[in-house]
């Protein structure tokens, strides 16, 4: 049986290790979740990921997360939007904008999934997938 909401099992499985301070964290893959991962590495909320070969053919997520030298992560909230439930979905005119330009709300376009800022120099909206900050 498959997963209902990767992306929330995604980011449930972020918050969980980031509450008991762990250094890593294995997801179960999928290009949606790269894509993510991916555009959270690039934003400076985690240190990196990587594939890690399995014995299933899905693989796993191998992601490692970011701490200061006080051991504070760098993620201080992850907030799912768009749910299979109630699909939430922005124009370019209205996209979000996560605490004000601190945070990040990503969405996935026709031209790919991009951070806020990005779909907005390229005048797209799509479905708000999730914030973080």
């Amino acid at each position: 049986m498959g997963m209902t909401d990767p992306i929330s099992d995604l980011l449930t499985r972020i918050r969980n290790a980031i509450a008991m301070q762990h250094d890593t964290v294995n997801v179960p893959a999928s290009n949606l979740k790269l894509r993510v991962l991916y555009l959270l590495r690039e934003e400076g909320f985690i240190r990196n990921f990587k594939m890690v070969p399995s014995d299933n053919n899905q693989g796993v997520i191998c992601v490692y997360l970011k701490y200061s030298d006080d051991k504070t992560s760098a993620i201080t909230q992850l907030q799912r939007a768009s749910t299979p439930g109630r699909r939430t979905y922005v124009q370019a005119s209205s996209l979000p904008r996560v605490r004000n330009g601190l945070g990040i709300a990503i969405i996935s376009t026709s031209q790919g999934v991009m951070t806020d800022s990005q779909a907005a120099k390229l005048g797209i909206g799509g479905e708000h997938i999730c914030s973080v900050w």
